[in-house]
């Protein structure tokens, strides 16, 4: 599965800024990945991505015909679901897993911006 390299694809994208194109990263947030080609991204099928999404482990955007456009942190996110996977824990267990990891990196990030109020 995923083992934290870039394995491969990763080539720079450029972000379109006053009708330029620049060498920085586009928006991680932003659905540009469709369904087919985040599966091949992550090296898992199709029906996964579905299955994933159903049991509410992630949300890709919609495009305005109903097309799931995957992020980069999408991708990521499968990432993790795979390496969970192989670790041997059921879509239930992700699901719990993947939410309390979420928590803890909103209370991260809490925690940082008060410290820097301070």
């Amino acid at each position: 599965m995923y083992d934290g390299s870039a394995s491969g694809y990763s080539e720079e994208f450029g972000r379109r800024e006053s009708g330029s194109v620049t060498g920085t990263d586009p928006d991680r947030a932003r659905g540009v990945y469709g369904i087919s080609v985040a599966a091949e991204l992550v090296g898992t099928g199709v029906q996964n991505l579905r299955a994933y999404e159903a049991r509410g482990l992630l949300e890709p955007e919609r495009t305005v015909g109903g097309t799931r456009r995957y992020s980069a942190n999408d991708l990521d996110r499968l990432r993790r679901i795979g390496d969970l996977l192989d670790a041997g824990l059921n879509l239930a267990g992700i699901a719990m897993v993947m939410e309390l990891q979420d928590e803890n990196s909103r209370l991260r990030a809490t925690n940082a911006r008060r410290r820097t109020a301070q």
